[in-house]
């Protein structure tokens, strides 16, 4: 596939460029930071500067002609911009991508979205969710800018969908973990199982990540199609029940796919993506949450 790649110096896209190249694909590299007028290293991609906030670059970037687009770019949060930067940034992006997508008849588009969709996760008034594990059909209650963003990106692929035959994937990353954060994220609740979990000990490795992202790239799935990806295991050395029971948490738990699964389901993924995780926080960390191996940059 001719492959568009946004926010490929980030830690998503970062893996995703690698596994894209990996796998033989014609890869564009797109994001924010400027290039360098220097001779490309033999296995680097292609890379072009775009804020994809502006529609004018993001339709210069699209005109380039492609199969599939994978859209990482986003402000990652929303702790640490203004909320008006966060909300506009992730929204508007979508949108230009998308409409530039659909006026140029790109076929296929994966959407970045987010687990944090639901609400639960950055709420000024907190709730916990209905049930566990979280699935695709959890209702959704965003408060914060960046769930409510993400949550209307959605819509905006639905809106996509309907009006032209391009087909979209919105995939929701549980929370992304690599060799050079796996310690400092999950080891302080591997060593400490009172330790809160916002994500009910849900986790993804980003080398899964990007391997799913390529499923949703090269996949027929007519319409738009909402999956959470997460790695199949929770980050922790007791299990989810325990855990619930441990941290006061009274939420109806649904039927587990194995004894020690997190707080995300990942059947959806498994059904329509042939999704099949391969990695998991114990080829990095032991179970006192310290390093099994040197932590380095992916692709480093």
């Amino acid at each position: 596939m001719r492959l568009l790649i946004t926010g490929a110096r980030g830690k998503v896209g970062r893996a995703a460029v690698a596994a894209a190249q990996a796998a033989g694909h014609d890869v564009t590299a797109a994001d924010l930071a400027p290039p360098v007028f220097e001779r490309p290293a033999p296995d680097e991609a292609p890379y072009v500067q775009a804020d994809l906030t502006d529609a004018g670059e993001a339709y210069a970037v699209m005109a380039r002609g492609f199969d599939a687009v994978i859209h990482a770019a986003a402000i990652p949060e929303p702790t640490r911009n203004p909320p008006h930067v966060v909300f506009h940034n992730n929204l508007q992006s979508v949108f230009n991508l998308l409409e530039a997508a659909v006026r140029l008849g790109v076929p296929r588009f994966v959407n970045v979205s987010s687990e944090t969709v639901p609400g639960f996760f950055f709420p000024d008034r907190p709730f916990e969710p209905d049930y566990l594990p979280i699935d695709e059909q959890h209702p959704v209650r965003p408060q914060d800018p960046y769930a409510l963003a993400k949550s209307f990106g959605e819509q905006l692929c639905d809106a996509a969908v309907a009006r032209s035959e391009i087909r979209v994937v919105s995939i929701r990353p549980s929370w992304v973990q690599w060799e050079g954060n796996y310690a400092r994220n999950l080891g302080p609740q591997l060593r400490d199982p009172d330790e809160p979990s916002p994500g009910f000990w849900a986790y993804i490795d980003v080398y899964d990540l990007a391997d799913a992202l390529l499923l949703a790239a090269g996949s027929n799935i007519a319409g738009h199609e909402v999956i959470y990806i997460a790695s199949p295991d929770a980050a922790s050395t007791r299990t989810l029940p325990e855990l619930l029971a441990r941290h006061g948490i009274d939420i109806p738990l649904r039927e587990l796919d194995r004894a020690d699964a997190g707080g995300i389901s990942i059947d959806k993924a498994r059904r329509l993506l042939g999704y099949a995780p391969r990695r998991s926080w114990r080829d990095y960390l032991d179970e006192q949450g310290e390093p099994r191996r040197p932590e380095v940059a992916p692709g480093e």
